[in-house]
């Protein structure tokens, strides 16, 4: 039998959500402990990969398991856990079901701080120059790029992805006057290797002179890298919502 697991987590401490040789990931962690309560091998398949850093409001993930779960489990598992990573909720799917391959909907958060503050260390990134970017400038730079459906200025060159389309459907700068908090919203279809950290540090660089909307546009139009690029910080990301046409 299939079952999705809605989850979050906390990305500071983990290589990641992928397995990896260097350290410990957030798959890793979430396949021992389902191992050892459910007493067999088990496997998970996440809705996607988050790097060294990045968080996850909303993430969800699949497993098979044909026996019976323990009494209470789902308090059981959250209690073994370590405190950054929690389990919702445990669902059981159609055999055929997929966390990543079914996912039609993912969006994202990026949250940029101006004022030092030790309760966002680790959850958002904290600015370091005098001139702050203009948040008209970066928002005309994310409304250029809802018209387009190639993303290769933006996907790290290590990739092994054979395509760069994507279908964006928000790209949205908020500056909340209150907190002074600077966040920006995306959701696509699917996303590429780094991409929204690069997407938010090219706004960046629009919203402070260092990249002119045209040589964006230029970029996006001939599919050729910038000649200034920037990826931000990981701590200041976060996916915060998935969602699937079936499941």
């Amino acid at each position: 039998m299939r079952y999705f697991a809605e989850l979050a987590y906390k990305g500071t401490a983990y290589v990641g959500w992928q397995r990896q040789p260097n350290g410990m990931s957030v798959q890793e962690k979430l396949e021992e402990t389902l191992s050892m309560l459910l007493r067999e091998p088990v496997e998970i398949t996440g809705c996607g990969r988050t790097d060294t850093g990045v968080h996850a409001t909303q993430y969800y993930i699949h497993f098979d398991f044909d026996g019976e779960f323990p009494e209470a489990f789902l308090r059981r598992l959250n209690k073994v856990l370590p405190p950054d990573i929690a389990v919702y909720r445990i669902f059981e799917v159609l055999p055929e079901a997929h966390a990543r391959f079914d996912a039609c909907y993912r969006a994202y958060r990026y949250t940029i701080t101006y004022r030092k503050d030790p309760f966002l260390t680790e959850t958002a990134f904290l600015y370091p120059y005098p001139q702050k970017p203009d948040p008209a400038l970066m928002q005309s730079a994310a409304g250029l790029l809802l018209q387009y459906e190639d993303f290769f200025p933006f996907c790290k060159s290590d990739t092994d992805t054979e395509s760069m389309r994507c279908e964006l459907k928000q790209a949205e700068w908020n500056l909340d006057e209150t907190t002074g908090l600077l966040t920006f919203d995306i959701a696509a279809n699917r996303f590429l290797r780094g991409m929204v950290r690069l997407i938010v540090g090219a706004c960046i660089n629009v919203g402070t002179g260092q990249v002119t909307l045209g040589e964006l546009k230029q970029a996006m139009d001939t599919q050729t890298r910038l000649k200034k690029s920037y990826s931000v910080p990981p701590e200041g990301l976060a996916l915060t919502n998935v969602r699937y046409t079936t499941a």
